[in-house]
């Protein structure tokens, strides 16, 4: 099939390589003619593990083209997906003009040309945008809506081998093409469902709200286990081990970041102030997350008698999540501005998110490799858990650091170890280490 990706940001990047890999001929359309130069030469504007090469090979096929020219793109394509970006607003709620722009442009295009493409919205959008997009196309194609369930860092095996694949439609034509689309990609227990349109904008909302209730609800279960004596490891293992409960995004830690969870989270909170039917729960969740951070935070200065003016803190991990280079609405980035305001020097080491994260907070130092950042710092903070982080060489990061003061945000050392290493040691809902007396 002739498949159009309007835009080519995460979710247009990896929909568009992903389907040409798989036999479709994909033009992916952005107004950035810099951005389409560097990526007709198979260079990620993003690091996602596998996605450059999967481009390369997708492109030396001619399987994969990427143009700013969007007569040429919307000309005779069987299918377009909408893919441009619904950021957050000031005021919170989520702005939708980028998908309805590109509908007017499908509509003056597609009329000029007279073909028929279907018109799907893969952006995560409100409850009733597909409608709204479906108004602006005045009848001239036929619209869906495929929410996308990409995890960063995992883009690639998440799309080739989806959980599930949730379409919304209105017609039978959208039925057949989106199977047919879909065919190589479901199946052995991997379903392909077909929702109406706002069930479908719907389940992607949901999805990601609980998971951010999970990360909230441990990191709140995390906050009792340590003013109450308890260790939140073994809590975790008691509740996980109920097969109702699971284990995925159920460890405590720093709370959640990136483009989805926040961004959805108020959305959900949004469309409850609309609905007149206020959204508690993710309310709630939302105000968990903020304050872990602020927590975690407050345990670095209180560690130093809330006197850091002077004092070198190294981060290890700047980056939301490991395995990405993406920095929005990291932790680390409120670690570092309130550590720098408080007057220390902050000095971070992330493998592929320091020139993004050096955008963000440009009064940090950038360190080229994980122990030149520790050399001279008063202590150690783990911010993202990436692997590299998991058994370094502590001789060497003791024999770095002015004092052996660990802060782990992600949990990946264990309390008994640290002690016994020589470290303060201070983790997530689980007893502060004191260095050992000699």
């Amino acid at each position: 099939m002739k498949i159009t990706v309007v835009g080519t940001g995460y979710v247009g990047l990896v929909t568009g390589t992903c389907f040409a890999n798989t036999g479709n001929t994909v033009a992916c359309l952005d107004i950035d003619p810099q951005k389409v130069e560097t990526l007709q030469q198979g260079e990620a504007p993003f690091f996602e593990p596998s996605l450059s090469e999967l481009m390369t090979r997708s492109i030396e096929a001619k399987r994969l083209v990427f143009t700013n020219n969007k007569a040429s793109a919307y000309e005779n394509a069987d299918i377009i997906f909408i893919c441009v970006g619904t950021p957050t607003g000031i005021d919170g709620r989520c702005d939708t003009s980028h998908v309805l722009q590109v509908a007017d442009d499908i509509a003056s295009h597609v009329a000029d040309c007279n073909s028929q493409p279907i018109v799907i919205v893969k952006s995560t959008v409100p409850v009733g945008t597909t409608h709204k997009v479906a108004e602006r196309l005045r009848g001239t194609c036929a619209v869906a809506n495929n929410p996308e369930f990409l995890r960063e860092g995992n883009a690639i095996e998440d799309f080739m081998r989806p959980d599930r694949v949730i379409c919304g439609i209105e017609d039978d034509d959208a039925k057949r093409v989106l199977t047919k689309l879909y065919g190589p990609f479901v199946g052995q227990g991997r379903p392909l469902l077909m929702f109406d349109i706002r069930s479908s904008e719907m389940v992607k909302y949901a999805s990601n709200a609980m998971l951010a209730c999970k990360i909230s609800f441990i990191n709140e279960i995390s906050s009792l286990c340590e003013r109450n004596g308890a260790n939140i490891d073994n809590v975790r293992t008691g509740m996980c081990s109920d097969n109702r409960i699971g284990t995925q995004f159920f460890r405590p830690g720093l709370g959640y970041g990136g483009s989805c969870f926040p961004k959805d989270t108020l959305a959900v909170i949004e469309m409850g102030e609309d609905a007149n039917a206020p959204c508690l729960v993710n309310t709630a969740v939302h105000e968990i997350n903020k304050r872990q951070r602020e927590w975690f935070v407050d345990r670095i200065l209180g560690h130093f008698d809330y006197c850091v003016k002077g004092k070198k803190i190294a981060l290890w991990g700047l980056a939301f999540k490991p395995r990405t280079d993406d920095v929005r609405d990291a932790p680390a980035i409120d670690i570092a501005r309130t550590l720098l305001s408080a007057g220390a020097e902050v000095t971070g080491f992330d493998p592929e998110a320091w020139e993004t994260f050096q955008q963000e907070v440009p009064d940090i130092e950038i360190a080229m490799d994980m122990y030149s950042a520790l050399d001279g710092a008063d202590a150690v903070v783990i911010c993202t858990e990436w692997s590299q982080f998991s058994a370094p060489d502590f001789e060497q990061v003791k024999a770095l650091l002015n004092s052996q003061v660990i802060f782990d945000g992600r949990n990946i050392y264990t309390p008994e170890d640290m002690r016994e290493l020589g470290f303060q040691y201070y983790s997530v809902g689980r007893p502060t280490m004191e260095i050992c007396a000699t």
